[in-house]
């Protein structure tokens, strides 16, 4: 179940000229993947001040430049050949730190519980995925309630105002996208452990382009 994880390629195409000129400016993968915290905490901070409908347009600009940021510095480390266990490190966190910065823009609009139980659920699919290619099992990523998606139901409550539906939503279906990843991770564990095989330490160089992870890593995602 990919969801809008299957978008990927041809939003992957849409920033080519931008990776080419990127990567021809020296820009490091490393200062793309912050490029990317920032604007997340930017696209959080416009969903938390600005009332609705005001605030779906810098909401849908800084969530679209993090999830370009996401996808471009996984391709710009592996063309240039910048692949690093620190930027893998970095990858990893920054990836997370992104999401939670954007949940957090839920805090004036809705109920600390709800915004905590968001900031929990939406974490779970990746720790998930992350488990599974410390296993030496390939990296699940997509849908139901993806990176991606969240995006989409943040900026349908910027245009809307629904702050704690969208964050029901992001709950629910950050909660079942965690179940059919780890469906999928324990049936993969199950059948390489049948199969007699292991990956060493688990990990490969992925979408990312950083040593360590899987290649279906950075969904439209990023990353997940």
């Amino acid at each position: 179940m990919n969801g809008l994880y299957a978008l990927k390629p041809w939003f992957a195409r849409r920033l080519t000229l931008l990776r080419r000129w990127l990567i021809r400016s020296g820009v490091s993968p490393n200062a793309v993947t912050i490029a990317g915290i920032l604007c997340a905490g930017a696209a959080g901070a416009s969903f938390a001040v600005l009332p609705a409908p005001w605030a779906v347009v810098p909401v849908v600009v800084f969530l679209t430049a993090r999830l370009a940021c996401a996808n471009l510095d996984g391709s710009i480390a592996r063309e240039t050949g910048k692949q690093t266990r620190l930027g893998s490190l970095l990858n990893e966190i920054g990836d997370r730190a992104a999401d939670l910065l954007v949940i957090l823009g839920f805090l004036p609009h809705t109920s600390p519980s709800l915004v905590l139980g968001a900031l929990l659920a939406s974490s779970a699919p990746s720790w998930i995925s992350i488990a599974g290619a410390a296993a030496g099992v390939r990296r699940i990523n997509g849908g139901p309630m993806g990176k991606t998606e969240r995006c989409l139901v943040i900026a349908v409550a910027a245009a809307s105002g629904w702050y704690a539906p969208a964050a029901v939503v992001i709950v629910v279906g950050s909660v079942v996208t965690a179940g059919v990843r780890l469906f999928q991770v324990v049936a993969l564990c199950n059948r390489r452990d049948g199969e007699g095989g292991h990956d060493g330490e688990g990990g490969r160089v992925g979408e990312s382009g950083r040593v360590g992870e899987d290649r279906d890593h950075d969904p439209l995602s990023g990353r997940l």
